[in-house]
Parts: C-alpha cells; structure tokens; sequence
C-alpha cells in the first residue's frame, strides 16, 4: 500500500499532462501529495515529513506556476525538493550523534557507523547531481521531455543509486537460514 502511495503524485502528474497540460498536472500533483500526506496521517498516525515538505514546495511553486501562468516554477520543484534533500544530509554530517540514513536504515540493517557516514554523504552528493541534472532537462529540453524525465529518468537513477549500494552492504545483510 505505501509502495503505491509513494508512486501516486508521479502517475498522477504524468497522466494529467498527458491527458491535458503542465497546469492540469500541477493540480494533479499538488492534489495526489496533500493525499499521500493525509493517507500517512491515517496508516501511521504521524506527519510524514518528507512528503509534507515535498507537498508545501510543490504548493508553492506549483501555486506560483497556476498563478502567473509559467511552468518553469513547477519544473524548479525537484530542484528545490533534491537541494533540501542534500541540504538535509550534510547537516546530518555536521549535527547529531546519527546521521540521516543511519536513522532511516538501521530498522533495516546494522552498519557501521562510518559506513552510514560514507552512504549518507553518497546520498547528499547524488541529491546535490539531480538538482542540476533537473535545471539542465528543464532548460535544455521540451517540456514534453522533462516530464517524461522528471517521472521516468529520476526513478530509474535513483533505483541504479540505490543498487550500487549493494556490494557496500551486501556483507552486513542478514544471512538465510
């Protein structure tokens, strides 16, 4: 169920763009995050804060997208949502006995502390490389194509990220009887 909430605001704005335009599809994924908030609200009984930050970015510059007529607020969004991300993470590095991905990872694996720190800061460097790689699709390219980009090619990247892991965490992994 969480799997197809986390996916809902990328279908949703995909399908309204290509069922209308970038202004039916900013209302689509404003729509389907303030969903996805109030779905979490319900299923954990807690503020999900990455998608409540993601839903007041897309609300903002969104909102400034309808208001002024201009996609190129709602096609800074993931910029701005990849750069708190990164801004997120090396704060982490800086402050607090954990840092981030040790706090979100270690329910589901026991890695060593530096290790956490290496992944973390591998994370805050991959964040900080979308943000650009986004500004470039959004100025270089149609917008047909950052659509397609924004919800297919930044899936795919952070899922290839995401795998690279692997050999790095592959040992701390635990084993099958």
């Amino acid at each position: 169920m969480k799997q197809v909430l986390d996916f809902l605001p990328a279908v949703a704005f995909l399908a309204a763009y290509v069922l209308g335009d970038i202004y039916q599809a900013t209302i689509a994924l404003i729509a389907s995050l303030a969903l996805v908030v109030i779905a979490y609200g319900i299923l954990e009984r807690r503020l999900h804060k990455t998608h409540f930050i993601t839903l007041l970015v897309a609300a903002a510059l969104g909102g400034l997208t309808l208001y002024v007529h201009d996609p190129r607020f709602i096609k800074f969004k993931p910029t701005a949502i990849y750069a708190l991300f990164a801004l997120a993470l090396l704060g982490s590095q800086l402050f607090g006995q954990k840092v981030l991905m040790q706090r979100f990872g270690s329910k589901m694996v026991d890695l060593p502390e530096a290790l956490w720190r290496k992944i973390n800061l591998a994370w805050a460097v991959f964040f900080v490389g979308l943000a650009v790689l986004n500004l470039f699709v959004a100025q270089e390219f149609s917008e047909a194509t950052w659509v397609k980009f924004k919800v297919f090619g930044f899936t795919a990247l952070t899922f290839a990220f995401l795998i690279a892991h692997a050999p790095f965490v592959a040992r701390y992994l635990p084993k099958e009887e």
